[in-house]
């Protein structure tokens, strides 16, 4: 009978410590935004330059980044990681192609998982 009793006691101690952590406001995951260029074609672009800006206002006058700028891979992806949980701004830029109005804002990004993003430059 005390073997039941201890097994019910560790089980609600554990499952109280799992409610503590997932209601907590400590972050267990990262938000993080993994964004692609793609070229009018739909072809990923490498080399692109992809900076990620938190206002409108910085991102019109282009100040102010949320993290340094980062340039895509041969996928043509950029990652960048533990973010707000909010909407972004984005420019995109290699040579004279850009995504000058064209999807620069991101829809507000899901807490704790990989939102991922396709921009177009043109």
């Amino acid at each position: 009978m005390k073997r039941i009793a201890y097994r019910i006691t560790g089980l609600n101690i554990l499952m109280i410590a799992c409610f503590v952590l997932l209601t907590s406001s400590t972050q267990l995951l990262p938000t993080n935004l993994r964004i692609t260029v793609l070229n009018s074609l739909g072809n990923a672009e490498e080399g692109v330059t992809v900076t990620l800006y938190a206002t409108e206002e910085n991102y019109i006058e282009e100040t102010n980044p949320v993290q340094e700028a980062q340039l895509t891979d041969q996928k043509g992806r950029v990652t960048f990681t533990k973010l707000d949980p909010k909407p972004y701004f984005v420019v995109a830029r290699k040579g004279d192609l850009d995504n000058n109005g064209e999807g620069a804002e991101t829809a507000p990004l899901q807490e704790g998982r990989m939102n991922k993003v396709n921009i177009v430059i043109q």
